[in-house]
């Protein structure tokens, strides 16, 4: 399975990071260069900064592009396609478990990452992955640094979008709730930034453009519009739960450390 890594122009050495780590594992890959700040097209952030639960920053759109250019890809290659921000960390297991995914039918997407924060999965794994398994995902949290995509969910993500839907990448797809979603557990991605947490020394020190970067303030109007999405959101997280209580649990996905050697240190 090929991937595709979301990178901006600026950040070589972040680049240079995954393309020694995907070299180790035998992953075939292709850069996708990231929509920046500077790059958005004239009057894009005014159509879509107001259409999620709070202001989005201009880092935040230009993220969310980003992700969408991705998703084409994946419609245009007519196959599952791994999609790694360029400050994704893979465990030796990735590329076991990739060639297991590419047999897998009737799945639109499945999310290899593991971010600390409890998720909403099925009670009992449906297929064994190598090393780990895949459940079905019910309702995620957080995280978008590393997911394999099929053109079935790929056009999913495409028509919610062209109704003039917008978020922060991952609250975007953990929200889409027509997709057929999976987690792989132990979890075989994890961001840079989520090392220390889990123990492991980071092979790259990094720093989130998105996080340095202000939060735009809401009018008084814009406030309330904003309470409203944030209800309504709630609901639909609240009901789409409720759905699959029979079935679900509510856990912090494993982790499996020991495949997180210091390989892609010089």
């Amino acid at each position: 399975m090929k991937a595709l890594v979301i990178n901006l122009t600026k950040s070589t050495d972040r680049m240079e990071f995954q393309t020694k780590q995907l070299n180790s594992l035998g992953i075939e890959f292709k850069r996708l260069s990231a929509t920046s700040i500077d790059s958005l097209e004239e009057g894009i952030y005014q159509r879509y900064y107001s259409t999620w639960e709070r202001p989005l920053r201009e880092s935040e759109v230009a993220c969310f592009l980003s992700h969408k250019n991705a998703w084409e890809e994946v419609i245009n290659n007519q196959a599952p396609m791994l999609i790694l921000e360029d400050d994704a960390y893979l465990s030796q297991t990735t590329t076991c478990v990739l060639d297991e995914l590419a047999t897998l039918h009737d799945i639109d997407y499945v999310t290899l990452e593991a971010r600390g924060r409890k998720k909403i999965v099925a009670k009992r794994p449906s297929y064994a992955l190598c090393e780990s398994s895949l459940i079905r995902l019910y309702q995620d949290r957080t995280g978008a640094a590393g997911y394999v995509l099929w053109p079935s969910g790929a056009k999913k993500l495409i028509e919610r979008f062209q109704k003039g839907k917008m978020a922060l990448a991952d609250a975007f797809i953990s929200s889409t709730y027509t997709l057929q979603a999976y987690q792989v557990e132990p979890a075989t991605i994890i961001q840079l930034d989520q090392c220390d947490a889990y123990g492991i020394t980071p092979p790259l020190n990094t720093e989130s453009a998105i996080s340095s970067e202000a939060k735009p303030l809401a009018t008084a109007t814009r406030h309330r519009s904003y309470r409203v999405k944030r209800i309504i959101g709630q609901l639909r997280m609240g009901g789409n739960m409720i759905s699959v209580l029979h079935k679900s649990v509510r856990k912090t996905l494993s982790l499996n450390k020991k495949s997180f050697p210091s390989i892609y240190e010089e």
